[in-house]
């Protein structure tokens, strides 16, 4: 992960927090390791982003070009991206935007549903997701230096959290 330029504290912020919770409350435990799971996922996002910038792309119209990528005709109604992307449709709708004003995907009426549409990678949003799934593999995905087996165990201590949530 990216070190940045900011300057390091001389203590884990996050302990301090916990510390300063179980003053007051309980659940210090809880607390704890979500408060890390999400500065973890701010700082994975920021450095995914910065490695997408030069692409004209975020994290989310990125995710959005490779859930188009994988679909077998290259065009997915909105409505199935955003369940398959677990987002709010209002957030499909503006990545799709940003997408479309990028030429890397067109809009359509959906040929059999009128009342959908279909946004559907254009040839330039293939070349865009082939050179940032490129600089995104060079870089491992912001975890480079996580050995492997650390990142499997991580995954599965995840899954049942998701799998409670109903994500799938």
């Amino acid at each position: 992960m990216a070190k940045g330029v900011r300057k390091k504290l001389a203590f884990d912020p996050i302990d301090e927090a916990a510390r300063q919770w179980g003053l007051r409350w309980a659940a210090v435990d809880q607390m704890h390791a979500v408060t890390s799971l999400m500065r973890v996922q701010q700082l994975v996002l920021a450095e995914l982003d910065e490695i997408l910038r030069p692409h004209g792309l975020s994290f989310a119209r990125y995710e959005a070009l490779v859930l188009l990528t994988f679909s077998r005709t290259g065009e997915l109604p909105l409505g199935k991206m955003g369940e398959r992307l677990q987002v709010h449709p209002t957030s499909v709708t503006s990545i799709v935007d940003r997408l479309e004003a990028a030429g890397l995907v067109v809009r359509r009426r959906h040929p059999e549903d009128g009342r959908a549409v279909l946004a559907g990678i254009t040839e330039a949003g293939r070349t865009v997701v082939e050179a940032a799934t490129a600089d995104l593999v060079e870089a491992r995905f912001a975890l480079g230096d996580v050995p492997v087996e650390t990142l499997h165990e991580l995954s599965e201590m995840l899954r049942p959290l998701r799998a409670e949530a109903g994500d799938f």
